[in-house]
């Protein structure tokens, strides 16, 4: 399922393929409505009514690139639609509204200054060749406003994930496997849209499902790799999902938190206060939304190369599932 969701290409804004996929899967398992801005509303319905209304999220859409202009010589100028480093752009790969290929190109090192040579280039430096023999055969193929991903193919090898995407294609398998499970009690379910670019689709989707609680599967930094130093790897691969406390959008439910934590479950504390998720809109909703988010370490992520451990994984499902069945019965207050 994560391997089928991660080769589908959805920059924010342009979600598509994965909805329709995603759709394709829970159809007859719950109800489910798309709404005006394209995200999935589901309600599975439980043997039970829960004692809080509960809401799952996780986000569909990917980072990517949006054309904004086409040169003379069939370059393609573009801007990076979320936060992508520069450094995970040069001469990678990408592909345009999944057909025509292309690759990130700047100026070639040898035709660099010495001092150019110390910095990253500047986004603005960059740009696609199509491999166009100038603007009018570029736009037989492209137009601006057309949308771009830096190609990664899920593979799975030895207990590790590799792919681009998983981030949050991740979360999106997992509320797919809980939807397609009977339920103790009711719950709903959002897939929403454009996470990367503001967390726009979860705002819409939990002011229409107007939960008490809510839950957000997502993927989150891990860097447990080398040369950096203990206190900043914020969380590590191989030692279960990242339970937030605080970032820079939410500060999080302390008794979803303590909950989580001593649940027995393999979990790690999420150490950086730093970055956002869903959270950050929903906890917001209405007149406040109780929240806790649940996270897969991926290290590298939003590259075409992020890396993530299979049990993790696993147990992040458990965690979600645990969690989702305690605030619906009551026993986790």
């Amino acid at each position: 399922m994560l391997e089928k969701l991660c080769n589908l290409d959805a920059t924010s804004g342009d979600e598509g393929a994965v909805r329709d996929f995603i759709i394709s899967k829970i159809d007859g398992f719950c109800a489910w409505r798309v709404d005006n801005l394209g995200n999935i509303i589901a309600f599975k319905k439980g043997a039970k009514t829960p004692a809080k209304r509960v809401m799952l999220d996780a986000h569909m859409d990917e980072v990517g690139l949006i054309v904004t202009s086409i040169t003379t010589e069939g370059f393609l100028k573009f801007s990076t639609v979320g936060g992508i480093d520069t450094a995970a752009l040069m001469f990678r790969n990408v592909k345009i509204n999944g057909k025509t290929n292309g690759v990130i190109c700047g100026k070639p090192i040898h035709m660099l200054s010495a001092d150019e040579r110390k910095k990253l280039p500047k986004e603005d430096s960059l740009y696609i060749d199509i491999g166009a023999a100038d603007r009018e055969d570029a736009l037989k193929f492209v137009n601006i406003g057309d949308r771009a991903v830096i190609c990664g193919e899920c593979s799975i090898n030895d207990g590790m994930l590799l792919s681009k995407a998983i981030d949050d294609r991740a979360g999106c398998a997992i509320l797919i496997d809980i939807l397609k499970r009977d339920s103790e009690y009711d719950f709903y379910a959002s897939f929403s849209v454009q996470e990367e670019v503001g967390l726009r689709g979860a705002k819409t989707a939990a002011f229409a499902i107007e939960p008490d609680c809510a839950i957000i599967i997502e993927s989150t930094t891990a860097a447990d790799i080398a040369g950096v130093s203990e206190e900043d790897k914020v969380c590590k691969l191989g030692q279960g999902p990242a339970v937030s406390f605080m970032d820079k959008a939410t500060v999080y439910d302390r008794e979803f938190y303590n909950a989580a934590i001593n649940s027995g479950i393999p979990c790690q504390p999420k150490s950086a206060v730093a970055g956002g998720n869903n959270s950050g809109a929903v906890h917001l909703s209405r007149e406040g939304v109780r929240t806790i988010a649940i996270s897969l370490p991926c290290r590298y992520i939003h590259s075409s190369s992020s890396v993530a451990n299979k049990e993790d994984f696993l147990n992040t499902g458990k965690l979600v599932r645990y969690m989702l069945s305690g605030i619906c019965s009551g026993e986790i207050k």
